[in-house]
């Protein structure tokens, strides 16, 4: 990462070059991954009470630049250029073999889309920024995002891939919008993504004919929601169905001291639109209830994938998975520490989205580390939450030094007595 830094665009001249650039992106980027914003002002008092700092021992930091400094230095850097760090994780993630239980339906992976916004003002706001016009008469200027991520349904986690910033493109008159950014995205990323054997899943809003079209021919499989208010010719077709056209699946599982039933409803090669030139699709459906009758769930799905009575259980519960790009990816980065809506810094050009892009990034380390590192797995799993993780690791790297995070690690397994420091029982 330090080296990727460092080839950062620098377009700094005279006098204003003290910092290197891989100083000031890693100084950008330890907050995010601290989850501490005021993590550079502690290293700069720790440094003069005890001449070395955290910044410059786990971070490699020579110099710690000031906020503004990196503000400025950084707006002109456009997020793309982070791209290979995300493409690096992956990599290992992948030679370690630890994907393989990532795979379902066929030995696939499945990559959730879905957009969120990571900046919203009515005062502050830059040529990048979109805009939403009000009744009243105010706009709301926001940035946001199409933030891709693996899912599989038996994993709690989510691993962030290489998002897709929605923001004005050269050329274009009307706003940009999440559908357009995907369209992107797809053109960008099919080579790596689409490679790896890949499903793509999101709401209703992919599942249309431009965009289903798009995702096969660039080799991915799709797995879409399709709700009956935006998709009645699909419906009343499929309504219309009787077996052996339309076929139908029951299972019952058990939750608790009772049972829920799981109505299965699928058929092949249905239109998803009106027209001769209709795109064919095929569909399933699921409506899960409980042991009085009463409709714990409801939803269907459209797809290219074949749909059999072996398959469709599987493939619902791929579809179902979507939910983790909300819960595990979007709601995480705003509400369990990374702050992805705050405004770290806004700039003219590039800051808002580049800070985003480091922060996703460092929740994809984490991801990482939680996946491949005992000692971290370790500390996570007996520590209650993320914030108390994280609360200890500002405290512990406020008041004491530590050579290395191998260190600073064994310092909490020691204090939490697990790992090799684990009492007898």
């Amino acid at each position: 990462m330090r080296r990727r830094l460092g080839g950062f665009p620098d377009r700094r001249t005279g006098d204003n070059i003290a910092y290197a650039m891989e100083d000031i992106g890693l100084g950008a980027f330890s907050l995010f991954f601290t989850q501490c914003p005021s993590f550079l002002a502690h290293q700069k008092t720790l440094q003069q009470a005890k001449g070395q700092s955290n910044a410059q021992s786990l971070f490699h930091l020579q110099q710690i630049p000031s906020d503004n400094h990196i503000r400025q230095t950084l707006d002109p850097v456009p997020p793309e250029t982070l791209f290979p760090c995300y493409d690096a994780v992956l990599a290992s993630l992948r030679h370690a073999g630890s994907l393989a239980g990532w795979r379902t339906l066929q030995d696939q992976l499945l990559i959730a889309l879905d957009g969120t916004w990571y900046y919203s003002s009515q005062k502050i706001h830059c040529p990048n920024c979109s805009g939403l016009e009000h009744k009243s008469g105010d706009k709301t200027y926001y940035h946001s995002a199409v933030t891709p991520v693996l899912v599989a349904p038996d994993r709690e986690q989510a691993i962030p891939l290489r998002p897709e910033f929605i923001t004005p493109q050269d050329g274009h008159t009307k706003q940009d919008c999440e559908i357009a950014a995907a369209k992107r995205w797809l053109e960008k990323n099919a080579t790596q993504y689409a490679a790896l054997g890949a499903i793509l899943l999101g709401d209703d809003l992919y599942a249309h004919q431009p965009f289903c079209r798009r995702a096969v021919l660039h080799g991915f499989d799709f797995l879409f929601v399709c709700k009956p208010d935006s998709h009645p010719t699909l419906y009343h077709w499929v309504n219309l169905l009787q077996r052996p056209e339309l076929g139908t699946l029951n299972t019952r599982v058990k939750v608790g001291a009772h049972f829920h039933t799981y109505a299965y409803r699928y058929a092949n090669a249905v239109p998803l639109a009106e027209g001769q030139d209709a795109l064919k699709v095929n569909w399933c459906e699921v409506t899960v209830t409980d042991h009085n009758g009463k409709v714990l769930y409801r939803n269907g799905w459209v797809t290219n994938l074949k749909i059999t009575e072996q398959n469709v259980a599987a493939l619902v519960a791929a579809g179902r998975a979507r939910w983790k790009i909300e819960n595990e990816n979007n709601n995480t980065l705003k509400t369990k520490g990374y702050h992805l809506e705050h405004n770290f810094g806004h700039g003219k050009r590039h800051l808002s989205s580049l800070l985003a892009a480091m922060n996703i990034l460092a929740f994809l380390y984490h991801t990482f580390l939680s996946l491949t590192d005992e000692h971290y797995r370790l500390i996570r799993v007996t520590l209650p939450s993320r914030k108390t993780f994280f609360d200890d690791l500002r405290a512990l790297t406020r008041y004491m030094l530590f050579p290395n995070w191998a260190a600073l690690m064994d310092f909490m397994m020691r204090g939490l007595e697990i790992g090799p420091y684990a009492k007898p029982p």
